[in-house]
C-alpha cells in the first residue's frame, strides 16, 4: 500500500463506525490480514488499552447495548447508533412479523460469548416461504450465515449473532403469550412505514388463505357457495392486537372469530390482502 493507502487504513481502523468485517470486505482481504496491518500500523485492537484487562459484561438499556469496558458491539445498527434503523426495513418488518409469529431468540454454545441464536419455524409445504425467511434473515444480518436444518415435518431457520436480542428485544425466557409483547419506538417506526410486510410476515408464519365453504339450505335443495378468506391464529393477545391495528392502518375489515382466530373474510378486505400476501406456495 503506499502512504494514502496507509493513511486511510489508519482512519479506518481507528474509527468505531464500522467492523473488522466490514473493512475487510472493503478491502478484499482476510481478517487476519487486517490485523496484521493493524499491529504495523501501531493501532491497539478494538477495546484495548495500557490498563489491566477488565471483566466483560454486557447491559440491554433502550434497545442498545454496550459493555461495562466502555466498549459498543459496533457492527449493530442498533448498538452502534451508525444507523437510525436497521437495514433494510422492509425486509426487517417482514422478518419481525415471522419471529413474532413462529420464531425465538436462544443463546448458543458458550454464555461468555453471548452468541444467539435466531431460530425460525417453516413449514415443508411451503418451500417458497422458507426461501422468503431464509432472504429476510440473510437481508438483515449479511455477515451471519444462515443455515436450514431440517426436522419432522419443518424446517428451522437459523442464523448466530450476538445482536437479535438488540434487534428483536422481545425476546425472553418462557413463551410469548405468558409474557408482555410490546414495539419499541424504532420498531413501530418501522412497521408504521412498512406495515404491509409486517402483515405479510405475521400471515405467513400464524395465518392462512383458504377457501371457506358455505351450505345454505333452499326449498329446492341445498346451495354451497365458496368464498376466500384469511384466518390468523395466535394465543398471546398482544400480537393479536399488534396484528389488528395493523390491519386498521391499511383499512382491512377484520372481526374476531374466538379467543386466538382473527379473520378477514369481506371481499374488499381479502383482495387488499392478495395484493400483498396471498396464498402461501
Amino acid at each position: 500500500m503506499n502512504t494514502d493507502d496507509h493513511e486511510e487504513l489508519r482512519r479506518r481502523l481507528s474509527s468505531p463506525a464500522k467492523t473488522d468485517h466490514e473493512i475487510a470486505a472493503e478491502w478484499r482481504v482476510s481478517l487476519a490480514t487486517l490485523r496484521r496491518w493493524r499491529t504495523k500500523l501501531g493501532i491497539p485492537e478494538p477495546g484495548e488499552g495500557t490498563t489491566a484487562p477488565q471483566r466483560v459484561s454486557t447491559t440491554v438499556e433502550a434497545g442498545l447495548t454496550t459493555r461495562r469496558d466502555g466498549r459498543i458491539k459496533r457492527d449493530c445498527p442498533r448498538c452502534s447508533g451508525a444507523l437510525a434503523l436497521p437495514d433494510p426495513a422492509d425486509a426487517y418488518a417482514y422478518l419481525l412479523g415471522l419471529y413474532l409469529g413462529d420464531g425465538c431468540i436462544s443463546p448458543v454454545g458458550d454464555p461468555r460469548k453471548e452468541v444467539w441464536a435466531m431460530r425460525i419455524a417453516c413449514a415443508n409445504a411451503w418451500p417458497g416461504l422458507i426461501n422468503l425467511c431464509v432472504e429476510a434473515v440473510r437481508a438483515v444480518r449479511p455477515a451471519n450465515k444462515v443455515r436450514i436444518i431440517r426436522k419432522t415435518g419443518c424446517v428451522e431457520v437459523n442464523s448466530h449473532s450476538k445482536h437479535w436480542p438488540c434487534l428483536f428485544p422481545q425476546h425472553g425466557a418462557g413463551r410469548k403469550h405468558e409474557r408482555a409483547i410490546t414495539l419499541t419506538g424504532w420498531q413501530k417506526e418501522i412497521v408504521d412505514r412498512y406495515t404491509q410486510e409486517f402483515v405479510r410476515g405475521l400471515i405467513h408464519s400464524d395465518g392462512c388463505r383458504f377457501v371457506n365453504r358455505v351450505r345454505r339450505p333452499l326449498k329446492d335443495g341445498d346451495r354451497w357457495y365458496e368464498y376466500p378468506r384469511y384466518n390468523f391464529t395466535n394465543v398471546s393477545l398482544d400480537i393479536q392486537r399488534l396484528f389488528t391495528d395493523a390491519l386498521d392502518r391499511l383499512g382491512i375489515a377484520w372481526k374476531h372469530m374466538n379467543a386466538t382466530d382473527i379473520s378477514v373474510a369481506r371481499r374488499e378486505a381479502v383482495a387488499r390482502l392478495d395484493g400483498f400476501v396471498g396464498a402461501k406456495y
